[in-house]
């Protein structure tokens, strides 16, 4: 059986990438830095607080050194796994290593540089001294009750 002329070349088609949802791309990211002996490793669900990603990983490196190893085995592993469009930011200095791979964002600090930002607490809607953050209120004056100056 002959092929017809309007089937396509298998041999030259390009290979699309498979979609990877946030899941899968999250468990890789665990398992590299459970790998690579990261430190602290805390992973936050971002879905219902911003549109950025679905979740945000930020773990600790023992030196610049390690946290270099930790984003690129991090990096090199998603390649293989067919995550395309990956950023990197920080590789130079290693002192903070951002890896956006789409759906999970990945911080990798060194342990003096994380205590600085302190992310984490910014994304797990804690307030810096580790309380509950206040509802936001709405503003209306009269509702408001008098203060006790005014009171006679």
């Amino acid at each position: 059986m002959a092929l017809s002329a309007d089937a396509p070349d298998t041999a030259t088609a390009p290979v699309s990438e498979t979609r990877i949802d946030a899941e899968e791309i999250l468990a890789l990211v665990l398992a590299r830095l459970e790998d690579d002996k990261a430190e602290e490793v805390v992973s936050i669900e971002l879905r219902g607080k911003t549109t950025i990603a679905d979740y945000m990983v930020v773990a600790s490196g023992r030196s610049q050194r390690h946290v270099g190893a930790l984003a690129e085995h991090i990096v090199e592993a998603l390649k293989e796994r067919g995550v395309g469009g990956i950023k990197v930011e920080g590789m130079p200095a290693c002192d903070w290593v951002l890896i956006d791979a789409s759906d999970v964002i990945v911080h990798v600090f060194q342990p003096e540089v994380r205590g600085f930002y302190n992310i984490e607490k910014m994304w797990s809607g804690l307030r810096p001294d580790g309380g509950v953050p206040a509802k936001p209120s709405v503003a209306n004056p009269s509702a408001a009750s008098p203060s006790p100056a005014s009171r006679g």
